[in-house]
Parts: structure tokens; C-alpha cells; sequence
């Protein structure tokens, strides 16, 4: 088996709604992390199969998705309440905490079998290749199912994944989903 190593360290990238020059504090983004820990746990790594891992995901991408659920751009039911009074100063800061945790993953499987639309955004190990994509290592199959059936009716938006799932069939959802969750992964909290 394979063994890769990535480490984010938390890059001031943009995200939309929020400027470039709030500079996200780590510290400060592991004290506010109390109130992820239930649902994401203290190290990013979900607790619950409906949560995602957001330990070392991009810091951008996180910044986005917290703004979108404080702004009602992105809805859900738990998110959307936790998100709505974060100021831009705390969602920076969050998003350089778990942004900023070290990701390794291990393959279950040949990386040639990875899901062909997947691959160039999410990479054949599910570690994200660009900075508006998630990682998806390790989420359980409950969770990718659930995000690409959300995008394939319309429920979640995104220019380009909106695209790429409304034609996807739910045994091809499915098999993708697997793909992704039988990647081991492991997230190392960096203090």
C-alpha cells in the first residue's frame, strides 16, 4: 500500500465574501473550535457519518463554506444556525486551524481505478488538487452520497460539481462514494 503525506499550512487564499487581508490566527481558530468538536471533532476528523472531516481541508475552501452557511448561500440545519453569528474574523480563524492540521492517507485500492470524473479536483487519493475542492479521503459513503445526490437535484449549487452530478446514476454515486471512503485517513492536529 501506498503511504502519502500532504501538509496545509494554511495559505492566505481568498475566499469569496471575505478579504484576503483578514489574516486567519490558529490559536485563536482552536479556542472557537470547542463549538465543531461534536460534530467534527477537536482534530477535524467527523464524529458522525453526516459530517464531514475538515481537518486539513483548504484553508479557502473552508472560508467559503462558512461564509455560505452564515450568509445563507449554502443551507443546513445545524450549520446554518452554528454559522450565523461567526464574523469574518473567526471563520478566518477556523478555517487556519483545521486548515492547518496535517492529512495522511493510505490506498485500499490501485489509484488507476479511481472514479474518472473525480480525479483531476479531488485527486485518486481524495486529497484535494485545487483549492475550491474538498478533500474526500476517508468521508463516509453517507456523507459523499448525500453531497453528490444534493448537487444532482439542485439542493446544493456549485458551478462545476452541479454539472458533473446531474447525469451521475445513484449505483454510480454510489460506487464513488465507496471509492472515497475506503481511502484510510488520518489527521494530525498541528499546534
Amino acid at each position: 500500500m501506498r503511504l502519502l503525506t500532504l501538509v496545509f499550512l494554511g495559505g492566505l487564499l481568498p475566499a469569496e465574501n471575505i478579504s484576503a487581508e483578514i489574516v486567519g490566527d490558529r490559536d485563536a481558530g482552536r479556542k472557537i473550535s470547542g463549538q465543531c468538536r461534536t460534530c467534527h471533532g477537536a482534530d477535524g476528523y467527523a464524529q458522525i457519518p453526516i459530517a464531514p472531516h475538515i481537518g486539513g481541508e483548504p484553508e479557502s475552501y473552508l472560508r467559503a463554506q462558512l461564509t455560505a452557511f452564515r450568509d445563507g448561500t449554502r443551507e443546513h440545519e445545524m450549520m446554518s444556525i452554528v454559522a450565523r453569528s461567526l464574523t469574518d474574523q473567526q471563520i478566518a480563524d477556523l478555517a487556519a486551524w483545521y486548515g492547518g492540521h496535517k492529512v495522511t492517507v493510505e490506498m485500499q485500492a490501485d489509484p488507476s481505478g479511481a472514479p474518472e470524473l473525480c480525479v483531476a479536483c479531488h485527486g485518486a487519493d481524495g486529497i484535494h488538487l485545487i483549492d475550491d475542492a474538498p478533500n474526500l479521503a476517508g468521508e463516509t459513503n453517507i456523507y459523499i452520497d448525500t453531497q453528490l445526490k444534493a448537487f444532482r437535484t439542485g439542493k446544493r449549487v456549485h458551478e462545476t460539481m452541479s454539472a458533473v452530478a446531474a447525469d451521475l446514476t445513484d449505483e454510480e454515486i454510489r460506487a464513488y462514494a465507496d471509492w472515497y471512503a475506503a481511502v484510510k485517513l488520518y489527521i494530525e492536529t498541528v499546534q
